[in-house]
């Protein structure tokens, strides 16, 4: 019986450490649950980050990608006949203004220069004789031996001969000078484009030799849409940047085409480049043409703009609570609008998240 009486005892004792282990449990999980749950306030919250709106210069502006031509590109030609003795520059070489590119003979001019200077020593000896003549002749008129007629005879003879005589001195001098052609130099400074002639060549006056591209004098032609065509202008400020070189070059409108292209209902832009080595002659050009300045514009981030069915609106935050403002928008640029009407220009509006608002909801703000 005794037995009996301690095996309950021991029963009921273990009864109720379980029960107590077990209201233990219950309330730790209980009191898990309720850190979990999370804040009313926070379900009721949308996660937003804002921005101050501010003011700023916002250029406006139209682009467009062109292609650069050289202006300064000669083809260097023979002055003279005669053949070719050597060619001293070649295709891709740098070359310097009066740097000497090829040869050519110039033997004939030897031979002409001398058959000249015969000549005006033949002329100078007839001459010198002519001039004796004169004086005796006028010595006999003097005395009345001749009549004067006489001696306005050898006089004309001696006027004759000295015409003749700068005649052939001049011929001297055009042979010195086309024979100093022979040496054919650049005409600026530039790189070889194209060899056209060989050694052993014979050229005529004005057969090309060479062809030099120059850098100094770039020119871009940029087509505009014949929409804007009434806003470009000469003068107006043109930025540009090309593939060959990461400067960006600013200019101006030098002239516009008058015609509109017919196969592309364009208007051609016409802006100078100078002394840029990095510009090349052929390459594209992606020009901005500045057309004027807004200042004191009020430009918000792209994502703060939400279309509803009132229009586009943004959402001021005030007090943590989210407003909303239909606003009017303008230009696009660099990931901001410009906002003509519906905001003053010293308001919070939202950004990220500005998606997910509607009016008078509540919003906690991401530092």
């Amino acid at each position: 019986m005794q037995k009996k009486t301690l095996t309950a005892h021991h029963y009921f004792s273990r009864l109720f450490i379980s029960t107590l282990i077990g209201l233990s449990i219950s309330a730790c999980s209980k009191d898990k649950a309720e850190d979990a749950k999370p804040d009313a306030a926070n379900l009721k919250s949308t996660q937003i980050s804002v921005v101050k709106v501010d003011t700023k210069n916002l250029s406006l502006y139209e682009e467009s990608v062109g292609t650069l031509e050289g202006v300064i590109d000669p083809t260097v030609a023979a002055e003279i006949a005669a053949r070719v003795l050597k060619v001293l520059v070649h295709p891709g070489q740098t070359v310097k203004k009066g740097e000497t590119i090829a040869l050519l003979d110039g033997s004939d001019f030897g031979y002409q220069r001398q058959e000249s200077q015969s000549e005006v020593a033949r002329i100078e000896a007839l001459l010198a004789n002519q001039s004796r003549v004169v004086e005796r002749n006028r010595a006999l008129v003097d005395k009345n031996f001749i009549s004067k007629n006489a001696l306005d005879d050898v006089t004309t003879q001696q006027s004759a001969l000295k015409q003749q005589l700068a005649g052939a001195k001049s011929r001297i001098a055009t042979i010195n000078h086309n024979g100093s052609k022979n040496r054919v130099v650049s005409p600026t400074d530039g790189i070889v484009e194209k060899q056209l002639v060989a050694t052993g060549d014979f050229v005529r006056v004005g057969d090309p030799i060479v062809q030099i591209i120059s850098k100094k004098l770039l020119r871009a032609h940029i087509p505009f849409p014949e929409h804007i065509a009434a806003k470009l202008k000469p003068g107006l400020t043109v930025i540009m940047t090309t593939p060959t070189s990461p400067k960006e070059v600013r200019s101006v409108i030098n002239e516009l085409k008058p015609q509109i292209v017919a196969n592309s209902r364009s208007i051609d832009v016409i802006a100078d480049i100078r002394d840029e080595a990095d510009w090349q002659p052929g390459a594209s050009v992606n020009a901005r043409v500045i057309l004027g300045d807004r200042p004191s514009a009020i430009v918000v981030p792209e994502q703060s703009i939400v279309l509803r069915p009132a229009g586009e609106v943004v959402y001021e935050i005030v007090n943590n609570e989210a407003l909303q403002r239909v606003v009017k928008t303008g230009l696009q640029q660099n990931g901001g609008i410009e906002i003509l009407e519906g905001l003053n220009g010293n308001e919070t509006i939202a950004v990220d998240g500005a998606a997910f608002l509607t009016d008078k909801a509540k919003v906690n703000i991401i530092k």
